[in-house]
């Protein structure tokens, strides 16, 4: 809806306003969400073809270079402190959908005419999961990844709440919702690679499995920058993923 859709711009505005007002920041986690803030604002690790999380061949799927035409789309990395320990939100994806059926991935979807990718992050943050955007402060902005197969352009925007979201899922777009714990994402154990297939090329895909599900493709990509980040910021501050 307009009135929905002016609101989140608004929200954003004033979101943008407290950028750096380190007031905003949980007690918990507040070091690294500092440090992060600063760090998007510098040249990112990107998409590489011989990187830790790119399809091996690359061939038709190299994320880093997007065609002139390139539909527009945001999504939302969303850090927020569960039982002391950071999680994502994400989401699987319907089998009745026509594209990613049954996929995990984030919340997020095209860029409508005009429409900031930021303020589309957050108004796709909440047709999906319900959750109300005016509690979720943005950081900045991973690198823009570009998928071959749907012909989009992602931008993904890292956010952070102090609170605990409040769900509430759209079933038409979303099946189940996944809280991902960011410590999951940076055990080697829960990282492998499937062979698939695209456009009849046989190619191993990097994926987390996080239970019973994959998280390949796109968002494989898009949380292994963030999982690069977090082991930068490890090895800057030797120390273990910390909530202070």
């Amino acid at each position: 809806m307009q009135s929905s859709g002016l609101r989140v711009v608004g929200l954003i505005h004033s979101r943008v306003g407290m950028a750096d007002r380190s007031s905003s920041y949980p007690t918990e986690g507040g070091e690294f969400l500092r440090w992060l803030r600063l760090r998007l604002k510098h040249p990112l690790p990107g998409f590489s073809p011989e990187g830790r999380f790119s399809p091996r061949p690359v061939k038709g799927r190299n994320y880093a270079e997007p065609i002139p035409n390139a539909k527009p789309a945001a999504v939302l990395v969303l850090l927020h402190l569960k039982n002391g320990a950071w999680h994502l939100p994400c989401v699987v994806r319907p089998w009745t959908m026509p594209t990613h059926a049954g996929q995990v991935g984030l919340p997020g979807g095209t860029i409508r005419p005009n429409e900031p990718s930021q303020v589309a992050a957050l108004r796709e943050y909440q047709e999906e999961l319900g959750a109300d955007p005016a509690e979720v402060e943005l950081l900045g902005s991973l690198t823009p990844i570009y998928v071959h197969s749907s012909g989009y352009c992602i931008r993904p925007w890292v956010g952070f709440t102090s609170h605990s979201p409040i769900f509430n899922i759209n079933t038409r777009e979303v099946a189940r919702l996944l809280e991902v714990p960011l410590a999951d994402l940076l055990d080697c154990r829960n990282f492998g690679h499937q062979q698939r297939s695209h456009l009849g090329e046989i190619y191993e895909s990097p994926h987390f499995q996080i239970a019973e599900h994959q998280i390949w493709g796109a968002t494989c990509v898009i949380l292994g920058e963030l999982v690069l980040l977090v082991e930068e910021y490890q090895e800057m501050t030797n120390q273990g993923l910390v909530t202070h």
